[in-house]
């Protein structure tokens, strides 16, 4: 089954430092296979509380994704957002 990672962004303090860490961010996610989904864009608030981005990746499995995420590439581009960003980011397995 495939593996999802989804990021739900709460607040962004830096569009710059965002900025830098999706050049990084996305040159891991091309290592280990990713496809972007979903990456900003218009959206509707339907519930619950407005979030100023989404991100949702594609990876050809579960174990995948969470091998992307812990890679030392992608914890060096996650680094960037620490104390500019609060997100929920997690692994999912699809069906």
């Amino acid at each position: 089954m495939k593996g999802y990672v989804v990021c739900v962004y709460k607040n962004i303090n830096s569009e710059e430092k965002l900025k830098e860490y999706a050049v990084k961010a996305r040159a891991s996610v091309e290592k280990y296979g990713g496809i972007f989904l979903i990456r900003g864009g218009r959206s509707t608030f339907n519930e619950g509380e407005k979030s100023p981005r989404t991100v949702v990746i594609e990876f050809s499995s579960y174990d995948k994704a969470n091998e992307f995420y812990k890679s030392r590439e992608y914890q060096a581009a996650h680094s960037i957002l620490k104390g500019y960003a609060i997100r929920q980011h997690q692994t999912i397995e699809g069906v």
